[in-house]
């Protein structure tokens, strides 16, 4: 078994991190593409959609894009049940998997 590599792993969630504030980001420059009094609500839109879609991602995403098998068998992972800190070897060895799979 490959031991987990504390530099791999910071820069995943470094990563993840950069995504997050690329989004509000994102956000400033929607809300500067429309009147004042609508910036505000643009912005917002763009924060909550993120927060929906780290929910989906939480509930049901990560089970598709990393379950193994076939589609019906990927359900297990939902809801990130049984997702630890130990790796997968068939997406990265020296990564932990929630570290791995919630930043992907």
């Amino acid at each position: 078994m490959n031991a987990i590599s504390a530099g791999d792993t910071a820069w995943v969630l470094t990563s993840t991190a950069l995504v997050m504030v690329m989004t509000v980001g994102l956000a400033f420059f929607y809300g500067g593409l429309v009147r004042p009094k609508n910036a505000l609500n643009t912005m917002m839109m763009s924060v909550v959609a993120l927060g929906v879609v780290s929910v989906q991602w939480v509930l049901v995403g990560y089970s598709i894009a990393f379950g193994h098998g076939r589609p019906g068998g990927r359900a297990r992972l939902a809801g990130l049940q049984g997702v630890g800190l130990e790796p997968d070897a068939a997406y990265g060895a020296r990564f932990p998997a929630g570290a791995t799979r919630c930043s992907s």
